[in-house]
Parts: structure tokens; sequence; C-alpha cells
């Protein structure tokens, strides 16, 4: 029904329509897919707030559509910059839920690319392998990750600009159909957008993803520690805390992955320090990472230089 029509229907005593817009966001599901991002992903604030806003404009768009109001689709398409481990690929998915729920999406999936999974490496590989992943993403969202490798300015023989020339052509004439997510450190996507104008121009949202403080990546540690009932004692945490301010100054460093990393070899030095004992140990025991767990990690009595991406 036309907006003039719905006026028309009403009379000039007709009271005005009135539309619950928070209701539209419940009943559609997408407001459990936020309150989910919250629960899951420490801090973030403006992140999650970018999140919402972009929630708010979809839902006040389908209701307008509904309503027979002229509405052009909006451009859906998004830039996430921030260093590994910031949750991107996280938010990603859950944007993905929020586009199926809210109707702008077929199907609500993910797929998740690198340059090796849309680039060939000889003549007439590349078309090819970039078409099957559009296809495969096709209804979902296409989340490529470390986007500026696509483009090779030093190689002349590089076959990632066709690639880009592909993906172009879909993002513009298919774009009631699929969603593109391009991710990467923030100075390299300003680079590879300022060398690629095209994606810019087709890039509606940009959202800046921050690295987390001290206190978050506590925070995450502790629940990633629940979400296997374990917890550290008093000690462990103490210890813990100076890990994560000792960590961060070293390279390579990725939030909330090396925070798992940094967990996964406190749970091996735990699981051995009890093994190595004599005699049983109670459940406690087994449930607590202590000091000694977080201090043999080589971060603290390592150079700089020393440190890999395994957190050691």
């Amino acid at each position: 029904m036309a907006a003039d029509d719905i006026l028309a229907e009403g009379g000039s005593d007709a009271p005005p329509e009135t539309i619950d817009l928070r209701r539209e966001l419940t009943e559609t599901h997408a407001q459990e897919v936020l309150d989910e991002l919250d629960r899951e992903l420490v801090g973030l604030a403006p992140v999650k707030a970018r999140i919402r806003q972009i929630a708010a404009l979809l839902v006040v768009d389908r209701v307008r559509r509904r309503l027979g109001l002229l509405s052009e689709t909006p451009t859906l398409h998004m830039s996430f910059t921030g260093n590994p481990g910031t949750g991107k690929t996280t938010v990603a998915l859950r944007m993905a839920e929020i586009l199926h729920k809210l109707g702008y999406i077929r199907k609500g999936h993910l797929v998740s690319v690198t340059r090796d999974d849309l680039v060939g490496q000889y003549i007439g590989h590349t078309a090819p392998k970039t078409k099957e992943i559009l296809k495969k993403a096709m209804g979902g969202v296409l989340f490529i990750d470390e986007a500026y490798y696509l483009y090779r300015q030093e190689n002349e023989r590089d076959y990632g600009q066709e690639a880009i020339e592909i993906l172009l052509q879909v993002m513009e004439n298919q774009r009631e159909d699929l969603v593109v997510i391009l991710a990467g450190y923030a100075d390299r996507m300003d680079q590879f957008f300022r060398s690629n104008p095209g994606f810019r121009s087709r890039i509606a949202h940009h959202i800046d993803f921050p690295d987390y403080s001290d206190g978050e990546l506590m925070s995450i540690a502790t629940t990633m520690l629940a979400a296997q009932s374990y917890k550290f004692s008093l000690a462990g945490a103490a210890a813990f805390e100076s890990y994560i301010a000792a960590r961060r100054q070293q390279p390579l460093f990725s939030n909330a992955r090396s925070i798992r990393n940094a967990l996964d070899r406190a749970r091996l030095r735990h699981a051995n320090r009890h093994f190595e004992q004599a005699g049983p140990v109670l459940l406690e025991d087994l449930m607590t990472i202590d000091a000694p767990d977080v201090l043999a990690s080589r971060v603290f009595r390592a150079r700089p230089d020393q440190i890999d991406s395994f957190d050691r």
C-alpha cells in the first residue's frame, strides 16, 4: 500500500499510525543478536554502538518499505580496521545474523577468506577461484581478512587486480544479495583504499576496532578460563596481570588472540606441575591456575626479539 493510500484511507480525522521500532527489532530477533554481542565481547563500546546504529537504520528502512514509502536499499558493504585479536571476525558473524534476521540477506552465513582463496597463481586461475568463493557467499556475508594483500602494486604480474575487478562488479551489481566486509590494519587499509578508489566508493560503513585495555584483557582471560572450568588464584591473577603488561610491550601482540595462547600455555604448565607432584591432587587444584603456571612464561625473561606469536 502506497504512503498516499495510507493517508487517504485514514482520513483527516484518523489518528496518525504509530510504529514501535524497538518492538520491530525484538520481533525479528535481531535484538537477541545485539544482546549476545554485548555478552560475548568485552569492551569495544564504539564498535557495539556503531552496530546498533546500523541495526536501527535497517529497522527504519524495513518499516518504511513495508508502509510503501520510497526507500532504496542501503549500501551495506563495510570495512573493519584494527589490530589482530580485536573481535573483527566475531562482529562480522553477528552482523551476518542481524542482516539475515532483518531480511537483508537470504541465508545469514559468513564466508571468511584471505587473498589465497581468491587469487590464482597463473593466467586463467584467478577468475574461477574468485567466482567460486562469491558463489558460496551469495545470500550472506563475504569477510576478506587482510584485504590489502589483494593488491600488490610492486608486482606487475600479480593476478590480484583481476580478483579486485570481479569483486567490485559483484559488490555493485549484486549488492542486494551479498554484503562484503573488508578487514585489516587501519594504515594498510587506508593505503589500499587510496590505490583502489572503487572499493572506497562502495563501502558505506567504516568501523575501527580499538585495542583492549589491560583491564579488559584480564576480564577476557577470566572469561576464557571460566568457560573451561578454570580460574585464577589470587597470586595467579596478579601474575597474569603482570604478564599482560609485559606482553603487550613486545612484538606480535594480538590482543585477545595472544591472551588465548597464553592461557593455553599456562594450562600446559599447570597440568605438568600437578602431574609431576607426588600423591593425589584436589579437585580445586585441577581448576586453579596459580602464579608458577604464569611466571614460567618466557615473556618474563626473554628479550623482546625472542618473543614469538605463540606467547611462550
